[in-house]
């Protein structure tokens, strides 16, 4: 009985692991759906200037930044100014919570 058991409890353990060590995954599979029910899209495009930066021109500028991911959170809690042009981006924080504006930083980041 015990040689059912623990594979069984081995598989549940990994899938658990899986699921809560996969962020990346996660904001892959979220991030564009998060992005547009919260009106990101409406001044961002994956690969072209809108309003705001392409994510994937956001993605390129801070590719192999440690800090990307914290840093474009605040950015997108906080709202910016200056480092686009001249536009600035309102924040965000208001209306989204901090667990999605993560998926997003994440999910931007991950836009190259």
């Amino acid at each position: 009985m015990k040689k059912r058991f623990i594979p069984i409890l081995a598989t549940g353990a990994g899938i658990v692991a899986l699921l809560i060590g996969s962020n990346s995954a996660f904001a892959a599979a979220n991030g564009a759906e998060l992005a547009q029910k919260n009106g990101c899209m409406a001044c961002h495009s994956l690969d072209k200037k809108v309003l705001g930066p392409a994510f994937k021109d956001v993605a390129k500028k801070y590719k192999g930044n440690a800090d990307a991911v914290a840093m474009l959170s605040k950015k997108i809690k906080d709202g910016s100014s200056g480092v686009w042009g001249a536009i600035p981006m309102p924040p965000n924080g208001p209306k989204v919570s901090d667990a999605d504006i993560k998926v997003l930083a994440e999910w931007v980041l991950a836009s190259n």
